[in-house]
């Protein structure tokens, strides 16, 4: 179990709790900080022996501090099982044994489970709903447990991997510079021909991305495009975004103000359509049903990130994340 850990002193305590209380035998665990300047290390300590703390050097150039720290843990881990957690995820205590055992059921080479996410403010219960509904539709989410498959998605929140699948790829090495480490690291996985899978799990996971509008809208930023720029892309998504939730709702109003029944009747029938979906998937992403009405103000919020990726000048710019930066790659 690896944990690379960077200002965390308010969410590790309770995550390695949750790791000390797993019923999965023999677990090690690692937590790898990165240069911390609150009391991370302290919190790590305060567990000892059971809890191992690494000190990460200096930050080698090229490099994304997540990803350095993971495969500094990775050398020091003695498992043949590695398992990649972030500091915000709180476990159940069978979290580890049922990933372990779906791996062993499914001869996966990488398993991934994404948790249940607890919102608690108004854009955090608005927005994330709509923003974890993109990244399924755009990484094709469903097709990625299909041996054979194209579609690589993986969650940095939660994997495992064999020891030797992950010498296999090249490990974070092979990453080092990818803010979006977990995609491409799937990518790697589907390129060398192993096994991918993925689940939601509500049940064993929890965690709070975010803890206010600024750091989400910092934290999405860094999401949508990572530390890889193209223009054509941001553009591409900020078209499709518009057009298929947008325009649909304009529909309706259009329709009524040119006396238009057959247009203003397709308008209600998308509207309603629309609405009913997001509500339903807020149910379940958040439990908070009724702020799936407000998706035309998650479009909006998405529709600012996107705008702001395609800021002039953005290829000199730097994604910021954790208190680093990052060169932006065209």
């Amino acid at each position: 179990m690896i944990v690379a850990a960077r200002n965390e002193e308010e969410d590790l305590p309770g995550t390695l709790d949750a790791l000390l209380a797993q019923d999965y035998p023999d677990l090690e665990i690692l937590v790898v900080d990165g240069g911390s300047t609150d009391r991370t290390r302290e919190v790590v300590r305060a567990r000892e022996p059971r809890v191992r703390l690494l000190v990460e050097p200096p930050l080698p150039s090229g490099w994304v501090g997540k990803n350095y720290g993971c495969h500094l843990g990775a050398a020091a881990a003695t498992g043949t099982r590695l398992l990649f957690l972030d500091a915000d995820v709180r476990c159940h205590p069978s979290a580890v044994r049922a990933a372990a055992a779906w791996m062993e059921a499914t001869g996966a080479d990488l398993v991934s489970l994404a948790p249940r996410l607890v919102a608690e403010s108004f854009w955090e219960r608005t927005v994330l709903p709509f923003y974890l509904q993109m990244v399924l539709l755009y990484f094709r989410a469903p097709r990625t447990n299909r041996d054979g498959s194209r579609a690589a998605l993986a969650n940095g929140q939660f994997w495992m991997t064999s020891r030797a699948a992950y010498a296999r790829v090249g490990g974070h090495a092979a990453v080092r510079g990818y803010v979006l480490e977990d995609i491409q690291i799937a990518r790697n996985y589907r390129r060398a021909g192993l096994r991918l899978r993925l689940a939601w799990a509500p049940d064993l996971l929890a965690t709070r991305m975010y803890r206010d509008r600024h750091e989400m809208f910092e934290g999405l930023l860094k999401n949508i495009h990572g530390t890889d720029y193209a223009a054509g892309r941001q553009a591409a998504l900020l078209t499709g975004l518009l057009g298929l939730y947008a325009l649909p709702l304009a529909l309706l109003p259009y329709g009524i103000l040119v006396g238009d029944g057959p247009l203003t009747a397709l308008g209600a029938l998308l509207a309603a359509a629309l609405f009913l979906k997001h509500v339903a998937f807020a149910r379940v992403a958040v439990g908070r049903g009724r702020y799936g009405l407000l998706f035309p103000l998650a479009v909006g919020f998405y529709a600012a990130l996107l705008l702001a990726s395609l800021a002039p000048l953005r290829r000199s710019r730097s994604v910021r994340w954790k208190g680093r930066e990052y060169p932006i790659r065209p």
